[in-house]
């Protein structure tokens, strides 16, 4: 094996100019697909951060029906106290689940007293929010508070409804909303810090004191809109969104039907398609990089076969066997890929590498929301893309392979 290897190598080098170009074009292939993939991953975990810990958490509860009408926050199909007293149990012994946050919605008017504007506001406990999603905290500007939120009597507006209405930390405005009776009523409340945009549901959203949002909407018992959860492990998002299914499907409602329903982050973002989008774009690079190689290697192969049929016949006529004709050609393919594949790797790494120290600035959104990248890719990424690479180039010297072993040698010396 060993010296097939080397007589492989042997012979590569003695077409050195058109070996380094083949392989050089395999290098870049592989350094595309490593920096490509380094990069597009490091972005879809900072849109997935973004989103579920600073808005959505990871897991949200609902009331059955309630999610199909989110967008109009309706006030009728909260969860009755009793059977969120039971959900509350049931989420407090769940194995997997870290913190949890009920939230009450709603939509209110907003007043300054001179202007008046509609808002959709989340009544929220500050220190379970805060566990739940914690990256809110750092969207707040202007905090009046450097340990909580905020604190019964205040509200947190969103940016662009505050430059709107030119509203800043400390300053009074009025809320009024009606209950799910009808009934109006307005409270004055003071703005605690203001919330900066996010692309997605969510991103323009308020936030005051879950008590407070009970006094707004005269409730005689709390009725929760949704819990959010946060999981300890991301990885098992799927298995303790299951078993969390499981463990609330025995509740039902009046009419014996389901009274809870689970989703996760990726039912409740439309931005979850770009994250599908990102992952079908890594798998076309994949597939750029498998054509290249392919091409490359085969090309290398069949004009090797080609230019020595008269040395192809030589070693048949002395009585090499067809397998060890093969063998040779195969094993220069073996060669070519293995070197650029590696070579790619290295290189690729070294990219990323100084692209993880420096960081990458990426714009994003509407809004232009910068995200610092810090690209990383994990060794089993790497370990697969030399993979691919390996094993297209022997697919790729099969053929001229086989067309080597099967040439007669008396027609193969008479070859000009």
């Amino acid at each position: 094996m060993f010296k097939v290897l080397r007589l492989a190598i042997k012979n590569l080098l003695r077409y050195k100019r058109r070996t380094l170009l083949t392989g050089l074009l395999i290098v870049v292939g592989v350094v595309a697909v490593i920096v490509f993939s380094g990069l597009s991953g490091s972005f879809k975990q900072a849109i997935v951060g973004q989103i579920t810990d600073s808005v959505l958490s990871h897991l949200q509860v609902h009331r059955k029906g309630y999610l199909a009408s989110i967008d109009n926050l309706p006030l009728d199909r909260m969860m009755p106290p009793k059977a969120f007293e039971k959900l509350e149990t049931i989420l407090s012994g769940a194995e997997g689940i870290a913190a949890y946050s009920p939230r009450i919605k709603f939509g209110a008017m907003l007043s300054n007293y001179t202007q008046t504007t509609n808002v959709r506001l989340n009544g929220i406990d500050p220190a379970k929010e805060q566990k739940t999603v914690p990256l809110l905290a750092s969207r707040v500007k202007d905090a009046a508070h450097d340990d909580v939120l905020l604190k019964p009597g205040e509200v947190l507006l969103p940016e662009i409804l505050a430059k709107g209405m030119d509203l800043k930390t400390g300053d009074t405005v009025v809320l009024v909303a009606n209950n799910k009776e009808g009934s109006v009523n307005g409270m004055t409340f003071k703005v605690a810090g203001i919330v900066e945009s996010l692309m997605g549901p969510g991103g323009r959203d308020g936030y005051l004191h879950i008590d407070d949002s009970v006094a707004l909407l005269r409730m005689e018992t709390p009725e929760i809109s949704e819990v959010a959860i946060r999981v300890k492990n991301f990885g098992n998002l799927k298995t303790v969104a299951g078993k969390l299914n499981d463990l609330v499907a025995p509740l039902t409602n009046k009419q014996g039907g389901p009274m809870f329903e689970v989703h996760t982050w990726e039912q409740l973002t439309p931005f979850y398609n770009i994250i599908r989008m990102i992952d079908v774009m890594t798998l076309g690079i994949r597939i750029i990089l498998i054509a290249v190689v392919l091409i490359s290697v085969l090309n290398v192969m069949m004009m090797s076969v080609y230019e020595r049929v008269r040395e192809i016949g030589t070693l048949a006529a002395m009585g090499t066997r067809p397998g060890r004709i093969m063998a040779l050609f195969v094993a220069e393919g073996i060669c070519l890929g293995l070197a650029g594949a590696i070579i790619g790797s290295l290189i690729g790494a070294g990219i990323l590498w100084i692209m993880n120290l420096t960081g990458v600035d990426v714009a994003f959104g509407s809004n232009n929301q910068i995200f610092t990248l810090s690209p990383t890719i994990a060794p089993a990424e790497v370990a697969l893309t030399c993979i691919i690479v390996l094993g297209v180039s022997i697919l790729a010297s099969l053929q001229p392979a086989a067309k080597a072993a099967g040439l007669e040698p008396v027609e193969a010396l008479r070859h000009v």
